[in-house]
C-alpha cells in the first residue's frame, strides 16, 4: 500500500468516523474506556455481542486522528464476527504494529498503519482502542 493511499483511508476515517456515536441504550452494550495520559486519546468503546458473534460496536470521545481513524477502522473489521475471529484479527493487528509476523490479508484497511513503528510514540495511539476492546473480548473467553 502506498504512502498516498495509507494518509487518505487515516484521513477518511478520521474526518468520517464509523459508528461515532454513543449507543441510544447503553445497557445493551457491555463498556471500556481507553485512554492515553500522556495525550488527548480519551476513548469510551461500546461493545454489543449476541450469540458469540459482535453485532454492534460504538464509540465516543476525544483522540488524535491515528486513535480516532483506527478505532474507525478496528470497527468495521470486527463487525459481525465472531469473538474468536476478532481476537485473531486483534493478533495479527497487535504483530504488524509490533513488527512480528502477521496475516494482512486479515487486516484490510488496517494495513495502512503497517510502518508506524518508525514512529514510536504513535503505536500507543495505534493499538489504543484495539487494546481496549480485546480486554472486552476475553471476558468472553472460557
Amino acid at each position: 500500500m502506498n504512502q498516498e493511499l495509507k494518509r487518505e483511508i487515516i484521513m477518511e476515517n478520521y474526518l468520517h468516523p464509523y459508528n461515532k456515536e454513543i449507543p441510544k441504550n447503553k445497557d445493551d452494550y457491555e463498556y471500556i474506556n481507553s485512554n492515553n495520559e500522556s495525550c488527548i486519546d480519551n476513548l469510551d468503546i461500546y461493545l454489543k455481542i449476541e450469540d458469540n458473534i459482535i453485532k454492534d460496536i460504538k464509540f465516543g470521545g476525544e483522540a488524535c486522528a491515528i486513535s480516532t481513524s483506527t478505532t474507525s477502522i478496528m470497527i468495521k473489521l470486527l463487525l459481525n464476527k465472531s469473538i474468536e475471529e476478532a481476537l485473531n484479527i486483534i493478533s495479527n493487528y497487535d504483530n504488524m504494529i509490533n513488527e512480528k509476523e502477521y496475516d494482512s490479508k486479515l487486516l484490510e484497511e488496517a494495513n495502512c498503519y503497517d510502518d508506524i513503528y518508525k514512529q514510536q510514540n504513535r503505536k500507543h495511539c495505534a493499538l489504543l482502542p484495539w487494546n481496549g476492546i480485546k480486554k472486552l473480548l476475553e471476558q468472553h473467553v472460557k
